[in-house]
C-alpha cells in the first residue's frame, strides 16, 4: 500500500503516524493554571532532543474547534512544566487524565493523584511517578495552521527526581522502571521483554602487502 499523506485528513494521518513511529514514550505533563488549578495530560509525540543541555520536546495538537489546550494555555503563561513517567502501575490513571475536563477542574484531583510542589518549576509533579522532569521553556514551535497544526514545546530539564529503587550506578534500570508505551489507535504496551545488544566496534580489514 502507498499512502500520500496530502491526501488525508488530519485524523487519518493522527492515526497513521501513531501506527508507524512506535512505541513512542509517555510524557505525562503537569502544569499550574494562571488561576492556580494544576493540570496534567499525557503526550505520546515526545521526546528528547539534547543530552548537554538536557533538552526535551512535547508535540501539542489542536483541539477539535481549534483554540489551544490546556496545558499548552498554562506552560505559555508560566513558561514551564513537569514530565511525569507512567510505569504499569499508572497506566490506567494516566488515560483517565487524557479525558477532556473543564479548565477549573485538575485532573489531579479527578483520578485521585497527588500533586507535590517542585524545586524549581511552578509546576507541580505527580508524587506517584518514578521520575519527574521538571523543565522550563525555551521555545514553542507552530507548524500547520490554526484548525490542524501541532504546537512543539521545547524544555530545558532542569532538574529530575528518580525514586532510588529503580537507579543503580547512574542508569535506570529498565526492568524495575516498568514504563508503558504508546501504539496506534487505543493501543499501549509494556516494556518486560528486555535484550541487550553491545554497542559495536569497527576493525578495518587487515590489508596484505
Amino acid at each position: 500500500m502507498e499512502i500520500d499523506f496530502e491526501k488525508l485528513t488530519r485524523s487519518e494521518c493522527h492515526e497513521i503516524l501513531g501506527g508507524m513511529i512506535a512505541p513512542r514514550p509517555i510524557g505525562w505533563v503537569s502544569t499550574v493554571s494562571g488561576d492556580g488549578v494544576f493540570n496534567l495530560a499525557p503526550f505520546s509525540f515526545f521526546g528528547a532532543i539534547s543530552v548537554k543541555p538536557p533538552m526535551l520536546y512535547i508535540s501539542i495538537g489542536t483541539p477539535r474547534g481549534g483554540g489551544k489546550k490546556d496545558t499548552l494555555k498554562n506552560i505559555e503563561y508560566n513558561r514551564d512544566f513537569v514530565v511525569n513517567v507512567v510505569n504499569e502501575a499508572l497506566a490506567e490513571k494516566m488515560n483517565q487524565t487524557s479525558a477532556r475536563y473543564p479548565a477549573n477542574l485538575s485532573e489531579f484531583t479527578e483520578v485521585g493523584l497527588t500533586p507535590v510542589p517542585s524545586d524549581k518549576v511552578k509546576s507541580p509533579r505527580v508524587a506517584e511517578s518514578p521520575i519527574n522532569m521538571e523543565c522550563k521553556l525555551d521555545r514553542i514551535l507552530e507548524f500547520g495552521d490554526s484548525q490542524n497544526g501541532n504546537s512543539m514545546v521545547i524544555g530545558e530539564i532542569v532538574k529530575a527526581h528518580i525514586t532510588d529503587d529503580i537507579i543503580k550506578i547512574g542508569l535506570i534500570d529498565a526492568s524495575k522502571l516498568k514504563a508503558v508505551a504508546r501504539l496506534g489507535g487505543d493501543l499501549y504496551c509494556y516494556t518486560r521483554d528486555l535484550f541487550e545488544l553491545k554497542n559495536p566496534t569497527y576493525s578495518p580489514p587487515s590489508v596484505s602487502i
